[in-house]
């Protein structure tokens, strides 16, 4: 990078920083004008994120692979100042941020801007604490960005009021807070075995470390480890997230979605850079736990999505069965040294980043014209086997309201992306995801590639029974009482979102690339 380009990579942090701390500083009770400065600021990250990825993507002039950018604040160096580091990857996430972002801020400007105090400040930190945790190339200011990211979802995840929403939202601060009590443990335990917490210097060191002192390293990197995969959701310790995520309000939803792949994210940094190939005597340390804990996510969530009744809990299950995809795939493709298996993974990442927050978005225009109790009143009719009296003046033809027409499209689409059907985008990020592990050339498939198989296609059942189950309900059996009035500002984030999944079929080539 040269000129003014070397510091676009802080601009993402510095933007959401500036924006909610002047927000601090204005009258609650001008909500428009925060709401402007939130947007411009929402706006400006995509515009910042987009150039960054175009930057990131770019080949050096010898040629070869896009290059590492390195953004070194004080111009101090790596190992005794703070560093940002922004590769394709690192990019990619501050791409989806951004699009949610901007897509979170405008649906909630209808009416979950109003619903609490300083909400949009507490957006802004969690998207700079999201892009700080992206772009960080150090172990401590990676746990400095997830306090920054967790403290303002706490205050996101306790927006609104109901006693639900604040006993989950306190379980989801206590859960956390461990988490983040383990990640300095571990964080403590690697500086002191590796004498460094700069993650590229890490790579360097692992190998080199003592046998003696290999165990101890390890060991540290397990109890970073689970306080990532805490955040990940991996089963058993992710039995909070379904409800943490149906009980927050549909914009906060929205964004707080992606946390749970900052999680998976950072166990993919560190698990490559420190016990790839390079990693000496303990190269794919942890990758069969990540096999293993991902499967199991897969079938915890599966049974999560076919035993609820409640959009919103059938929501927060998807996110773990994604997890669960995620971790498992991961797991069993690095053993096998497919890199394309990785690719496969974020490409299912992308995918299922915007269609579970437009998921989100969407149940909140479902669920507003439905009467309370709805989703009790239709397992009673399961249960009981009582059907809803007929009106005998009912009219034969009467056309579907547009509204439910546009809603219920948006259903089916995310419906088909959640199971990972064709044609859209789900289907082929998990064809791509097995398509090299189901090809080993002549060493025979091994017995965890069927494994995986039989989990993305059972998990991709229980999906489409829960959703179809859930769809005749809302849309067919027991339609809205009242067509829910929805505003253009709300629907057109929810038609964004699903549009960029249709788009992310139509470019799979590019993007895979």
């Amino acid at each position: 990078m040269s000129g003014w380009t070397d510091h676009l990579t802080i601009a993402p942090v510095i933007v959401p920083l500036l924006a909610g701390a002047l927000m601090m500083l204005i009258d609650e009770r001008r909500r428009t004008l925060k709401a402007a400065l939130g947007l411009a600021s929402a706006l400006s990250l995509l515009v910042l994120a987009i150039l960054l990825l175009l930057l990131a993507d770019g080949v050096p002039p010898g040629g070869g692979e896009a290059a590492v950018h390195v953004y070194r604040l004080g111009d101090w160096p790596s190992l005794f100042g703070i560093v940002l580091v922004l590769d394709r990857l690192a990019a990619l996430m501050l791409v989806l941020t951004a699009i949610l972002g901007v897509a979170a801020l405008t649906f909630s400007l209808a009416r979950w801007q109003h619903a609490g105090a300083h909400f949009h400040s507490l957006f802004q930190f969690q998207l700079m604490g999201l892009n700080g945790a992206f772009l960080t190339g150090d172990l401590f200011n990676l746990f400095v960005f997830f306090e920054i990211m967790l403290a303002a979802s706490y205050g996101l995840a306790l927006h609104g009021s109901g006693l639900a929403r604040v006993r989950a939202g306190l379980h989801y601060l206590v859960i956390n807070l461990a988490a983040s009590l383990l990640f300095l443990i571990g964080v403590s335990i690697i500086y002191g075995v590796a004498g460094t917490l700069n993650m590229a210097e890490l790579a360097n060191r692992i190998a080199a470390v003592a046998a003696e002192d290999r165990a101890m390293l390890e060991a540290g990197a397990a109890i970073l480890g689970i306080a990532f995969l805490i955040k990940a959701g991996m089963w058993p310790l992710g039995f909070w997230l379904p409800n943490t995520y149906a009980t927050v309000g549909a914009a906060s939803a929205a964004i707080i979605s992606i946390l749970s792949k900052v999680g998976f994210y950072a166990v993919l940094r560190l698990w490559l850079l420190m016990f790839g190939e390079s990693g000496g005597a303990s190269a794919g340390f942890g990758g069969p736990w990540l096999l293993a804990g991902g499967l199991l996510t897969i079938a915890f969530g599966s049974v999560a999505v076919l035993a609820t009744q409640n959009m919103a809990r059938l929501a927060g299950a998807s996110v773990l069965v994604s997890s669960g995809t995620l971790l498992a795939a991961v797991g069993a493709g690095q053993g096998a040294g497919h890199g394309a298996v990785t690719a496969g993974a974020l490409f299912y990442l992308t995918s299922s980043v915007l269609a579970i927050a437009g998921f989100f978005l969407l149940i909140e225009l479902v669920e507003r014209g439905r009467e309370l109790g709805a989703d009790v009143l239709a397992v009673s009719r399961e249960a009981f086997g009582e059907d809803e009296a007929v009106d005998e003046d009912d009219q034969v033809g009467v056309p579907i309201p547009a509204t439910m027409a546009i809603l219920g499209s948006g259903f089916v689409a995310c419906a088909l992306l959640l199971a990972g059907l064709p044609p859209l985008s789900g289907f082929l990020a998990k064809f791509a995801m097995l398509s090299p592990l189901l090809a080993p050339g002549g060493t025979g498939v091994p017995a965890t590639t069927w494994a995986l198989l039989a989990a993305f296609i059972l998990s991709g059942l229980a999906t489409v029974v829960a959703m179809t189950r859930t769809g005749i309900d809302v849309f067919w059996a027991s339609p809205a009482g009242t067509v829910p009035r929805v505003r253009i500002g709300e629907l057109a984030p929810v038609m964004l979102l699903l549009m960029l999944c249709v788009a992310l079929f139509v470019q799979a080539g590019p993007v895979m690339r």
